[in-house]
């Protein structure tokens, strides 16, 4: 039903492409940075394509988020694995990011510019208003990952003018853009989640985009409740930092509605159809690569062989494939490469059929996620836990039977057995699970540096494998920023590492910090 519901959008944009294309597939494939005569349905939905496109993108998500998170494991070659990442991953997220940011901003730009406002309406596209209040909510997703990826970045704020926010400037082009501190992004996405959720409540009767809108067919109540709950997702992450004010966004967010259950889920459903099915699908099936197996951190957890649940989870079958024999086999994590090849692929569990779908839905946020969030911010309250985890069987449509079974074993909520769950939800949303390690330490059962990851016999004589990092000694802190703000915007990069601190994987981010 979805793959027909993104076709129906593809070619609702494509009746607005006034002599452009006679298909979307070629407008989104095409460069978006500053696009003329082009529909703000057009511009969405090749915006919202590139955004998840980058988000889960095969470097910096598949082989360092996805990685770090310990949900994927590499054979052959393991360096990523121990945290030896090339410089150019950081490029493509951040080009990707800010492409589809500008995709963003001239869909605000039409819907305020007095030559072009009315224009910008047609074809059902819905109010300026509501089309600015959608696109704000995207855009701030999107700093958000790149603020949580990086630290400091340029930033560009709708109802802020703040002179720190120079990003996405053009007419001229400003390509030496300030860095906005990470407090000030925080707080300001915050004032913008706020603003557009109001907006679209108000006009929660109307459409927005419509079909397209891959996301949520143009549904404005439904864009309102993922703002609200994006908010209470990054209130809380700064909630230490700055409590007052996490507190009051919290409270706001619950009060007027957050997701209620998984028809909520803020899902991007790809394509079966090429050039436009999923990023993992792209990365595995398409490239014929084999190389990147379900970790043995996460199948063991599935078993009930590690951490606080001692129970075998549902889940294990839809995560990963049984090897040749039958069996659910995790690559080690972690491997010196000269191990790296220790285990044939068929003896190995690989990501399973749905995870590796050519047209699986990407998830930008879903209801499991806010169930988790309300039992931490209400002191490890155990019926939020209950709700979040059957959320998260029911999405990945575990059977009743065994849902209900699954949450009568578990044990009550605490610090460790919520986040260790939540950590299980989030599978496969790398980024974000890899930023609530960094903020909470949990789950404890994750491999650290000098754990032993494999024992065994290797032609006839008894190895044992420990985890060694290439570099550092813990899960990164954050990726180092593209080599050509180093040369390209110098000046501003040097201040931002003046405050930020040095350039490097292991330098917290201000949200990660103590103090």
């Amino acid at each position: 039903m979805r793959d027909f519901k993104y076709i129906i959008g593809l070619l609702f944009v494509a009746l607005q492409l006034a002599g452009c294309s006679d298909s979307i597939f070629e407008d989104i494939n095409t460069d978006p940075n500053r696009p003329s005569a082009v529909s703000t349905s057009s511009l969405l939905v090749s915006g919202e394509k590139l955004l998840m496109n980058t988000v889960r993108n095969p470097d910096l998500n598949l082989r360092g988020a996805q990685l770090y998170a310990q949900y994927f494991s590499q054979n052959i070659y393991t360096d990523q694995s121990r945290y030896m990442m090339p410089t150019g991953y950081s490029d493509a997220f951040w080009t990707g990011l800010n492409r589809a940011l500008n995709n963003f901003n001239e869909i605000i730009k039409l819907n305020v510019d007095e030559k072009t406002k009315n224009w910008a309406t047609l074809g059902a596209a819905g109010s300026n208003a509501n089309q600015i209040a959608v696109v704000r909510i995207l855009k701030s997703y999107a700093f958000h990952n790149l603020s949580d990826v990086f630290g400091d970045i340029p930033y560009q704020s709708y109802g802020n003018n703040d002179p720190d926010f120079e990003a996405l400037q053009q007419d001229p082009d400003n390509l030496t853009p300030k860095y906005a501190t990470q407090e000030k992004i925080y707080v300001d996405i915050l004032n913008e989640l706020k603003q557009s959720a109001d907006t679209l409540l108000k006009y929660q009767e109307q459409q927005t985009f419509k079909n397209a809108d891959i996301i949520y067919d143009g549904n404005n109540l439904k864009w309102a409740k993922f703002a609200n709950s994006l908010r209470l997702r990054l209130a809380n992450r700064i909630a230490h930092k700055l409590p007052s004010l996490a507190t009051e966004h919290i409270e706001d967010a619950l009060a007027k509605g957050v997701f209620a259950s998984n028809a909520d889920n803020a899902i991007f459903k790809y394509s079966s159809s090429s050039p436009n099915e999923a990023p993992l699908y792209q990365a595995t099936i398409t490239a014929n690569r084999k190389d990147f197996a379900i970790s043995h951190v996460l199948v063991d957890v599935l078993k009930g062989d590690r951490g606080p649940f001692n129970i075998a989870d549902p889940r294990l079958e839809i995560f990963a494939k049984p090897n040749s024999k039958g069996v659910y086999f995790g690559q080690p994590y972690g491997l010196p490469l000269a191990a790296g090849d220790l285990f044939p692929v068929d003896s190995i569990s690989l990501p399973g059929a749905v995870i590796n779908a050519a047209n699986y839905g990407e998830v930008l946020m879903e209801y499991a996620e806010v169930e988790f969030l309300i039992s931490e911010i209400n002191d490890w309250e155990d019926k939020a836990y209950k709700k979040a985890v059957r959320a998260s069987l029911d999405k990945w449509q575990v059977s009743t039977a065994a849902a209900d079974l699954y949450v009568q074993q578990l044990p009550s909520a605490n610090k460790e057995n919520v986040l260790s769950q939540k950590y299980l939800a989030l599978f496969n949303q790398g980024i974000e699970s890899w930023s609530e390690i960094r903020r909470t330490g949990y789950p404890l059962f994750l491999i650290k540096k000098g754990d032993v990851v494999w024992s065994g016999t290797v032609e006839g004589e008894k190895v044992s494998y420990q985890f060694t990092p290439e570099v550092g000694s813990e899960i990164p802190s954050r990726f180092i920023y593209p080599l050509k703000e180093q040369s390209t915007n110098k000046l501003n990069y040097q201040q931002a590492l003046s405050k930020q601190g040095d350039d490097v994987i292991g330098t917290k981010v201000w949200w990660n910090k103590a103090n």
